[in-house]
């Protein structure tokens, strides 16, 4: 059985063809999205986190609250841009956010992407150190939570402190036992994803891929995922892998979904510039009806080897369509593929 969830970027529109106006909508909307998915079956409800646009941009009250109004999910991010975040502060902020969950957080993180502004993270107060860069200080970061979710002390106490103090330096609280095993990577080479297996963290591989060998974004994709697995096996680590990979797939089984989503029957992958030194293969969009996306998607490497399927859902369209499109999946195309 595959895990199937979906990925919501979380945009808000004053559009007129917009059902998602304000970023109180974008936020209570995907908690709606959430409660349905469980209702539906689905595995997961994933947030991608952007900063100074109008996205979802502070994940964890919003995880938190969605963790208090399900109860099986998977819950999380896909991904947080690591070059914004303090990892102490963000540890408890995970932390609360598992524990309100009962254990649910999947937390993934990455090195970040091109964003709104130059150079964002510093607003936020943070320089990469001399003779570093930005995806430099991003790992720092990382690996400063990886450290602290272990839940090992290492602050030396006050002698004189408000409240009694247990025996011992004193670790980040509230502590959640077990997230440290639940952290993913967002790796677009495949030389990134052997680093996050190294790491003991899951791999999470997104709808486009630094286009290393000019094969097809599926097959880079499901070579990735076999680097990814052979680290793992080497660094000999105590918990299983977990793989995900993102999707655009739009069942057509409505004329309203035909209206949306049928001129994307002929997609195919696309090349592009993504940074300077970062040529990207993109994935294509599966639209179809469903005994054509089954026959489709079989083909699909990538997706065969992964666990986790997360969804990338038009959050525009509000929750009512979305979750039409998550049923069509889970109902008319899982089963056909053996995921269900």
């Amino acid at each position: 059985m595959k895990k199937i969830g979906f990925l919501n970027f979380g945009h808000w529109s004053a559009s007129p063809h917009s059902r998602v106006r304000t970023a109180s909508d974008a936020l209570l909307h995907s908690i709606d999205l959430a409660v349905a998915t469980e209702e539906l079956g689905g595995d997961g409800a994933y947030f991608r986190v952007h900063h100074f646009a109008n996205q979802l941009s502070s994940p964890f009250p919003l995880l938190a609250a969605i963790g208090a109004k399900t109860s099986r999910i998977e819950i999380g991010t896909g991904v947080i841009d690591m070059r914004y975040e303090n990892p102490l502060y963000m540890a408890e902020d995970a932390g609360s956010a598992d524990l309100i969950a009962g254990g649910r957080l999947q937390l993934g993180l990455s090195r970040g992407s091109p964003e709104q502004v130059i150079e964002g993270w510093r607003y936020f107060g943070y320089e990469p150190a001399e003779g570093e860069d930005h995806a430099d200080m991003a790992r720092q970061h990382t690996d400063v939570l990886l450290q602290v979710l272990r839940g090992e002390g290492f602050a030396e106490p006050n002698p004189r402190p408000m409240f009694p103090n247990p025996p011992g330096m004193l670790r980040i609280e509230p502590h959640s036992k077990g997230l440290r095993e639940r952290i993913w990577w967002g790796a677009a080479s495949d030389a990134t994803a052997r680093w996050a297996a190294e790491k003991g963290m899951h791999l999470m591989s997104s709808t486009l891929k630094a286009d290393e060998s000019g094969e097809p974004f599926h097959v880079q994709q499901r070579k990735q995922i076999d680097a990814f697995r052979e680290a793992w096996k080497e660094a000999c680590h105590a918990h299983e892998p977990r793989v995900s990979v993102s999707r655009s797939i739009m069942p057509i089984t409505t004329d309203l979904d035909r209206a949306y989503f049928g001129h994307e029957g002929n997609s195919r992958d696309q090349v592009g510039q993504i940074e300077a030194n970062l040529r990207a293969v993109f994935g294509r969009t599966y639209a179809a009806e469903p005994d054509v996306l089954v026959t489709q998607l079989a083909g699909d490497e990538a997706i065969a080897a992964a666990d986790t399927l997360l969804l990338t859902v038009p959050n525009q369209l509000g929750v009512d369509y979305n979750a039409h499109l998550l049923e069509s999946i889970i109902k008319d195309v899982a089963p056909g593929l053996g995921w269900r």
